[in-house]
């Protein structure tokens, strides 16, 4: 889905927006067509319908906003350690495999697996102020050797550079940052 669409658009808005527009289509249809042709008017806002009701469902199980404050100020006072036994933790409730990879010029911190489908994380930076190019790239790498499909770059307290961006979404990586960092951890089975 394209991220400028009106669906796109009002599935990131509160709920309740996707409501108000179909409020509108309805008045507009009783307003502006002939009453035989109302409930066929009134039926074009049925996609918007179902796209509120997804928004709905989305925004009502996400965490509290304060919930995820204090998870990403809970973030910034761990160590590696808690860091990532909390990251593996909250992908093994996620279903999937989580195996830790050693050693320092790895790429990667994690190999997930999941119905045979193999992600790698990179998470050891997740307390830098700004991400730049070359961890992703060192994560790229680690990618092609493993031939693993997928790639995760955890960023959750730091900004990610333009280019870092275009480099991971060019190459397959997905990049957590600050609020998808804290909704993860803080996500029930």
């Amino acid at each position: 889905m394209a991220e400028k669409s009106l669906f796109a658009m009002l599935l990131r808005s509160p709920w309740w927006i996707s409501f108000v527009v179909v409020g509108l289509i309805v008045l507009a249809a009783g307003a502006l067509l002939p009453k035989e042709y109302f409930v066929v008017g009134a039926l074009a806002g049925f996609p918007i319908f179902v796209v509120g009701c997804i928004a709905a469902w989305k925004q009502l199980r996400a965490p509290n906003p304060a919930r995820v404050a204090e998870m990403l100020e809970a973030v910034a006072s761990m160590p590696w350690r808690s860091f990532a036994d909390t990251l593996a933790s909250a992908w093994a409730r996620a279903g999937y495999s989580v195996e830790r990879i050693n050693g320092n010029n790895a790429g990667a911190d994690m190999r997930l697996t999941q119905g045979g489908k193999t992600t790698l994380v990179s998470a050891k930076r997740w307390k830098a102020a700004t991400h730049g190019v070359e961890p992703l790239r060192e994560l790229h790498a680690a990618m092609l050797a493993s031939e693993a499909p997928a790639g995760v770059y955890v960023a959750a307290l730091g900004q990610v550079s333009d280019n870092a961006q275009a480099f991971a979404r060019e190459h397959g990586i997905v990049v957590l940052q600050g609020d998808a960092v804290a909704q993860l951890l803080l996500r029930q089975p």
